[in-house]
């Protein structure tokens, strides 16, 4: 059996995510996980045709939804690890973007498996900056950097 991706512990009233969340059946569904027992997490994707930006090229909007989800989730799988916790202990790490900035390196190819890995840069409290890399063909085409902050409480209406 393999382990759980870092999205799959979200609670389900946080799993809406477009990029990631598991409970989107119309999303991308993206999955995080630790590099073995390193310190670079890594995510796979594959575009689908309707990710196309121009034939054979993926959209860049899909590259910084990729980077971002990746960001987030690897940003509350290191604070987890900086605590020492599992992580589906309470109460849950939760991650909104800040910031996110994107350099397109190379144009994407479309229809090939794409290659995100992550790596913490810092974690200070409520705030984890994650530079990302995003792959295909074994050559990086996008790097980004995503600010990412604790969600607080009360952040999400209880009304629903």
């Amino acid at each position: 059996m393999s382990p759980k991706a870092f999205q799959d512990y979200y609670p389900d009233h946080l799993s809406y995510c477009y990029g990631c969340g598991r409970l989107n059946k119309d999303g991308l569904q993206l999955k995080s996980y630790w590099d073995g027992a390193g310190d670079e997490s890594v995510a796979h994707f594959t575009p689908r045709p309707e990710h196309t930006a121009i034939p054979c090229y993926v959209y860049g909007g899909l590259i910084a939804s990729l980077i971002d989800c990746h960001g987030t989730g690897t940003a509350a799988a290191a604070s987890y690890r900086a605590e020492n916790r599992a992580m589906d202990t309470e109460p849950p790490f939760r991650f909104v973007t800040a910031s996110l900035h994107v350099n397109y390196l190379k144009p994407t190819p479309l229809g090939e498996p794409l290659e995100l890995r992550g790596r913490v840069k810092t974690l200070k409290g409520r705030k984890v900056v994650v530079s990302i890399t995003l792959s295909a063909g074994g050559e990086v085409r996008a790097a980004g950097e995503v600010v990412a902050v604790q969600m607080p409480e009360g952040f999400l209406p209880t009304d629903g």
